[in-house]
């Protein structure tokens, strides 16, 4: 009797472990690739900031504009991968990389609108931001000369679905790389050898996103041809993407929505709960990337074992990648409560910015589990096609979440009678660490818990389970 469960065990073991190596081979490549848009925006930031304060402010508007508009269209890579990792898991190959193409053409049909709108909105869209002067003049130019590469960037997110929906993360990984070091290069030679300032800078990421975009169809091509899909999209399958795709982006813009909202409580909480706000949410979504990278490997990992119609394996890779989200939580917790009294101080010399970073970055630090376990089972949904759900389950994550917000952002202004100052028992006001640690405690346990409880329901349920291309 000893035998027979020894054995059973250690082939269980081999299983999980097999799953595991299938998984980091995903994951890993895709954290680097993960990083490439931010590094492009960093580089910029860079670059510009020897120019002078309003060009730097300048780039600094510019590329919140173009974050707000990434962000949401992440959908053509989210949409893009699932729908060739089922079809290529079910045998389909020829239907895989014709969803894959249709996809790029709507990445780019969907950028040349975003294009001619961005260029004459422009000035309109920097003004709606606070934008001004010499400042607003810099932001102008910076996101008019970033429009002609939006095509170019929408398309590589649907390229980079394609090649994550085949397994393969590697080859986004080193185009990103190569990407990243042209980048730097070109923009360095075009803002001061060629004294284009700002407009030289989104020059020379608009011409490094278009020439990402001629690799992928270099790599992509072989496999086109291979599939015999021909380079002529399908009005179905752009429709078909597109209809995952609106999901998707609901479910984006609910998530955007909730942080817009924190940072405006925060906003009205005084400059140093913002400046520390900015402070603990670059944190966060600094360990996201490489939760995000576990999510991205969940995404097609799980399309491809239900379009094979291998639920089981679906169940199994979900249940080690939750595991290994809830262990990544805790040690990068551990990490952040350890480091909460030392990473305020090398981003700013403000008593009070810095004690109320400190307590922000303690409640994110009991939080990061939590983290863990929301971004994986997210990747998971996805993977399986469930968009719809997602988004719906974000209207309702949100609307619980904003009442509770709006009770946080009343103490925090010292409304209710509430007192919470406990060094001061008579102060109405909370101390800039107290509020700070409430806003957290809300968006890392409120916001994140209603989306934990509501992707966790679903997928302990068979709804989602939808085996077969």
């Amino acid at each position: 009797m000893d035998g027979a469960p020894q054995g059973g065990g250690e082939a269980r073991t081999d299983v999980t472990e097999g799953l595991g190596r299938r998984i980091l081979a995903l994951a890993v490549p895709a954290l680097g690739a993960l990083i490439a848009e931010p590094l492009f925006l960093l580089a910029d930031t860079a670059i510009v900031g020897h120019l002078g304060t309003a060009q730097l402010a300048g780039v600094g508007l510019g590329t919140t504009v173009l974050h707000t508009a990434t962000g949401l269209l992440i959908f053509l890579a989210y949409a893009t991968t699932p729908a060739v990792a089922r079809l290529t898991g079910a045998g389909r190959g020829d239907e895989a990389m014709a969803r894959g193409r249709d996809g790029m053409w709507l990445g780019v049909l969907i950028g040349v609108v975003l294009a001619v709108a961005g260029w004459f909105a422009a000035p309109w869209l920097v003004g709606a931001l606070g934008g001004s002067g010499e400042v607003q003049e810099h932001a102008v130019a910076y996101l008019r000369w970033s429009m002609p590469g939006i095509p170019a960037l929408l398309a590589v997110l649907a390229a980079t679905g394609v090649l994550r929906g085949l397994q393969d993360t590697r080859t986004p990984l080193v185009v990103a790389a190569a990407g990243f070091g042209v980048n730097i290069v070109l923009n360095w030679a075009l803002v001061y050898g060629a004294g284009l300032g700002v407009a030289g800078s989104a020059i020379g990421t608009s011409v490094v996103q278009w020439a990402m975009l001629v690799t992928y169809l270099l790599v992509l091509a072989p496999r086109f041809r291979a599939a015999e899909t021909g380079w002529v999209p399908s009005g179905a399958g752009m429709r078909a993407t597109a209809q995952v795709g609106s999901w998707l982006l609901l479910r984006t813009a609910s998530l955007r929505l909730a942080i817009l909202l924190t940072v405006l409580v925060a906003t009205g909480a005084g400059d140093e709960v913002l400046a520390a706000h900015q402070l603990v949410f670059t944190l966060f979504s600094t360990l996201a990337f490489a939760l995000d990278a576990l999510a991205i490997a969940a995404q097609a990992l799980i399309g491809h074992e239900l379009g094979r119609g291998d639920v089981r394996t679906a169940r199994e890779l979900t249940r080690v990648m939750v595991r290994w989200s809830l262990w990544f939580g805790v040690i990068t917790g551990i990490l952040l409560g350890g480091l909460a009294w030392v990473l305020p101080p090398l981003f700013t010399g403000e008593p009070g910015v810095q004690a109320a970073a400190t307590a922000g970055l303690l409640v994110l630090a009991l939080s990061q589990p939590l983290a863990g376990y929301v971004f994986v089972l997210d990747g998971v949904l996805i993977g399986a096609g469930d968009a719809r759900y997602l988004a719906l389950a974000g209207v309702v994550n949100v609307a619980v979440y904003a009442p509770v917000l709006s009770v946080i952002a009343e103490v925090a202004a010292g409304g209710l009678g509430w007192t919470v100052d406990w060094s001061d028992p008579w102060a109405n006001v909370p101390a800039p660490p107290e509020q700070l640690a409430m806003l957290w405690v809300g968006f890392g346990f409120v916001y994140m818990g209603m989306r934990a409880l509501t992707l966790g329901l679903r997928s302990r349920s068979d709804a989602w389970m939808r085996a077969g291309a």
